[in-house]
């Protein structure tokens, strides 16, 4: 059994097919197969079942696939604990982030993360939180920025800060006229909510049940930005993070957002494994994620419209009507 024979295992899991495997690690088809069918003689078990047009685990594959998916990761982590060892801040660092916070914290922290770390190459990967977690234990990430609570005891877990809602009402809305909210003011109202597995909604349902106010039935965005139009388009109301409703996203005329006395928020933190070799070199990545610029987590003046999605630009939208 060796490293490589992992990895062609590993590759296989992910993909389910013994060309595309093959093809990503950079050898032939029947080579892979064959190094497959080897590991199975030497474990005396099968770990996969070869169908015609798909590769499905066995009980013991995806058993040993986890396995080997940890034993690559700490290879991987001892390579990166010598590289470090002589240049800390260089090489590759794999951070993840989730959908409802990614393009709307990065423009405000990559330009400081590239002033202090000029030789470091970020590598960043949005997905929704439950996989993000499952890419970190498997050793696919590095770090990820994430929702608190968290009760995995495998991670350590650095905060960040607290990121403030704000409510999003279409234009001329009762509520769009308060120039501030108490979570009583949204008592029997009916918020739309993104789908099920974005931890924003998780979010958002719990200040619902806080205010007592509910879901509105028969609508689940899959996006932000969806929810945004939603509120523009006078479907609904909506809570959106302080984050996704500052520059450089422009504003919305339809949209009014409106603050609390004393806001609802998530609780942001860095996260990597407890077992990480990088733990001193992400604790300073995680300060730098700290150092948000002042004022970006306070609310805007009353009465300030909600960004709005981008548009493409007019010679764009004419393109595509040809």
């Amino acid at each position: 059994m060796n490293l490589r024979d992992l990895h062609y295992l590993v590759a296989l899991a992910d993909l389910r097919h013994f060309g595309r495997a093959a093809e990503a690690c950079h050898v032939s088809q029947p080579t892979l197969s064959t190094q497959v069918r080897k590991l199975e003689e030497e474990l005396g078990v099968a770990l996969v079942e070869r169908a015609p047009r798909q590769v499905m685990l066995t009980a013991a594959g995806a058993d040993i696939v986890e396995r080997a998916r940890r034993v690559l990761a700490e290879v991987a982590q001892m390579r990166e604990t010598a590289r470090r060892t002589t240049d800390p801040e260089a090489g590759s660092v794999r951070l993840g982030l989730f959908p409802t916070l990614g393009p709307y914290l990065l423009p405000h922290v990559v330009p400081r993360l590239r002033t202090r770390f000029p030789r470091l190459e970020l590598l960043l990967v949005e997905e929704k939180t439950e996989v993000l977690l499952g890419m970190l234990r498997a050793g696919r990430l590095d770090a990820a920025v994430l929702a608190l609570p968290l009760h995995e005891e495998w991670l350590h877990c650095e905060p960040l800060f607290e990121e403030p809602f704000m409510l999003a009402v279409p234009a001329g809305h009762p509520l769009s006229k308060r120039r501030e909210l108490t979570l009583a003011s949204l008592a029997r109202e009916h918020l739309l909510l993104l789908e099920d597995g974005h931890c924003l909604r998780d979010q958002a349902l719990e200040v619902c049940s806080l205010a007592g106010a509910g879901e509105k039935e028969g609508f689940r965005a899959t996006s932000l930005e969806t929810l945004r139009q939603m509120v523009a388009a006078g479907v609904g109301i909506t809570l959106l993070p302080m984050l996704a409703v500052k520059p450089p996203v422009p504003p919305s005329e339809n949209i009014a957002l409106v603050g609390f006395r004393d806001p609802p928020h998530r609780r942001l933190a860095m996260v990597w494994r407890r077992s990480s070799a990088m733990a001193a070199f992400l604790g300073e990545l995680a300060r730098q994620l700290r150092a948000l610029p002042p004022g970006l987590l306070r609310a805007p003046p009353a009465g300030v419209s909600a960004p709005a999605p981008k548009r493409p630009a007019p010679a764009a939208r004419k393109a595509r009507r040809r």
